[in-house]
């Protein structure tokens, strides 16, 4: 088995995780992957790979550091089906279930294929601007307009299967999937979807008017968003990278992707469990009661 590694190096307890895995890996007879060198000078005996054979070249892939990690590790991916498994590095995440600790337990799971996996949607971002029309990236969480070039809100146009819906007067808009609805999109006060809900999550960022609120979509439905206002420019945001500015007369046109991303869950896993841990709900075994 080759087993990816894609590390937040600038997390404390990253370096003495990687040695864990890499005497595990020998114990185990399992090849370790990595796609830049400082990863492997950690991970004695692993194998580098250029980045754009890295997706390619592992079974299983390992995201060790926070949900940030996670992100850049589907981009590494290049649309790879290979499962993906958050270890967690810092602060509990969404997407990273498995705590530092149980590292090495979690590669020993992988390699007997005690594991599970489940598959979830990408969203695809396309920009059309005058006559040319281009992908911009691939998202497992949100596709975020916003964070002007100036502090007064804009107008966003927003067309669903080319129907009109609204012109919201705000500060930008989110559209998320349902592994996003608890990012940015549950911070600006959107709702919780359970992660096998087709559906997309369009949600204003401070909109100034209050009957502007979220709106659930099927997730078939080809959202379209143009910029109403001639003084602003927005930056485009994809799964938090940003991918330069959109300007009066842009069109950006989201659906979701023909492929997605999976995830490998180990036994006992539960997302209601995750859920309520992080968000401390009464109940959750971080309840202090």
């Amino acid at each position: 088995m080759n087993v990816g590694i894609f590390a937040n190096l600038a997390k404390p307890a990253a370096e003495s995780t990687l040695a864990a895995l890499a005497a595990a890996a020998r114990e185990s007879r399992v090849r370790l992957v990595a796609c830049d060198r400082e990863t492997v000078r950690h991970l004695p005996g692993a194998r580098l790979v250029a980045p754009a054979r890295f997706g390619k070249s592992v079974d299983v892939l390992l995201s060790l550091g926070g949900d940030g990690t996670v992100l850049q590790a589907v981009r590494a991916l290049s649309g790879s089906q290979a499962p993906i498994l958050g270890i967690n590095l810092g602060n509990l995440g969404f997407l990273t279930s498995v705590p530092d600790v149980h590292a090495v337990d979690a590669l020993r799971a992988l390699v007997a294929g005690a594991y599970e996996v489940a598959g979830y949607p990408l969203l695809e971002a396309r920009l059309a601007r005058g006559a040319r029309r281009r992908l911009l990236a691939r998202a497992l969480n949100d596709v975020v307009m916003g964070w002007g070039t100036s502090p007064r809100a804009t107008m966003i146009e927003v067309e669903v299967d080319r129907q009109p819906v609204a012109s919201f007067v705000c500060d930008g808009l989110i559209v998320a999937t349902p592994v996003g609805s608890t990012g940015h999109a549950l911070s600006a006060g959107g709702p919780i979807l359970h992660r096998e809900t087709p559906a997309l999550v369009l949600e204003p960022i401070c909109p100034h008017t209050l009957s502007n609120r979220p709106v659930v979509l099927p997730s078939d439905r080809v959202v379209a968003l143009r910029i109403g206002d001639k003084r602003k420019k927005l930056l485009l945001s994809v799964d938090g990278q940003p991918h330069g500015w959109l300007q009066y007369g842009d069109t950006l046109e989201i659906r979701q992707a023909a492929e997605g991303v999976r995830f490998a869950h180990l036994p006992g896993y539960s997302w209601f469990k995750l859920l309520s841990q992080k968000l401390h709900w009464r109940g959750s075994s971080s309840d202090p009661k």
